[in-house]
């Protein structure tokens, strides 16, 4: 759950994961009897923030997002990750009914953002970059975060114009693989945003049954929570979300991040 302030460190943690409705997560993380229908209600009784990412394959709709603002807890907040039209497709038509679907959450005091996932294949060459300026453009007025997988993006040009437009980088946690954009910890504006997908090289171009097949061990949330506590990032709050969704590690790591990260804040 959200980590409190003290006096010396103001950051404040949100953890959860990539998604949550998944089978192979009963008996990990959800009991064995537990109701399909009463999923969510569980993992909110256990989470503070949630990345809803069925939202890019298909388009939410406002009463898809009435519902998730009316049966999470008070406090609670969701990203919502871009439809895969605005950032597989580059079609700008899909942005207006993407927009118009948040507003329940927003109103409600419950969305965090949008989650721009941009593929691989998506380079930083001059179209693109126009292309990245139309995407954002279209969402103005939601608050953003963009998530690289090239490269090519890690470029100071990439941190300074995001970082003027008030746009939140996503921080992957991937293998370090070339071509495949990696950083540590960094933050355009006062929202951290950490995603862990996996550490094993081995299995990334594997396809996504096995990219996210990954289960992150106590030293590297240590060093993971350690890195993200430093008061230099000028951070206020972290967004870590863990997409290693695979048979419940996704939840598993997440819970024993808050454990790590409550030591580390002085809160356990």
């Amino acid at each position: 759950m959200q980590q409190g302030r003290n006096t010396t460190q103001a950051v404040r943690f949100l953890i959860g994961t990539s998604g949550y409705a998944f089978d192979d997560w009963v008996g990990p993380f959800y009991p064995p009897d537990l109701p399909q229908e009463r999923r969510f209600a569980y993992y909110a009784e256990r989470f503070d923030t949630l990345e809803l990412n069925f939202t890019y394959y298909r388009m939410p709709t406002e009463g898809m997002m009435q519902r998730f603002a009316r049966t999470s807890p008070e406090g609670f907040t969701f990203w919502v990750k871009a439809n895969q039209e605005t950032t597989h497709k580059q079609n700008r038509d899909a942005a207006g009914p993407f927009r118009d679907a948040m507003a329940p959450l927003a109103e409600a005091g419950k969305l965090g953002g949008v989650l721009l996932q941009f593929p691989q294949s998506f380079h930083r060459t001059i179209d693109n970059r126009r292309y990245l300026d139309a995407a954002l453009t279209d969402l103005d007025g939601l608050p953003l975060a963009v998530e690289f997988r090239h490269a090519s993006w890690a470029a100071p040009p990439t941190t300074s114009g995001l970082a003027r437009r008030g746009v939140t980088l996503v921080v992957p946690d991937v293998p370090p693989l070339t071509n495949l954009y990696r950083s540590g910890p960094a933050a355009t504006t006062t929202t951290g945003y950490l995603r862990l997908h996996s550490r094993d090289a081995a299995q990334w171009y594997a396809g996504a049954a096995l990219r996210y097949d990954y289960s992150y061990g106590d030293d590297e949330l240590r060093e993971l929570a350690a890195a993200w506590t430093e008061p230099a990032l000028g951070v206020q709050r972290v967004f870590a979300f863990f997409n290693n969704c695979h048979r419940g590690q996704a939840a598993v790591n997440a819970q024993r991040f808050e454990e790590i990260v409550a030591d580390i804040l002085g809160n356990g």
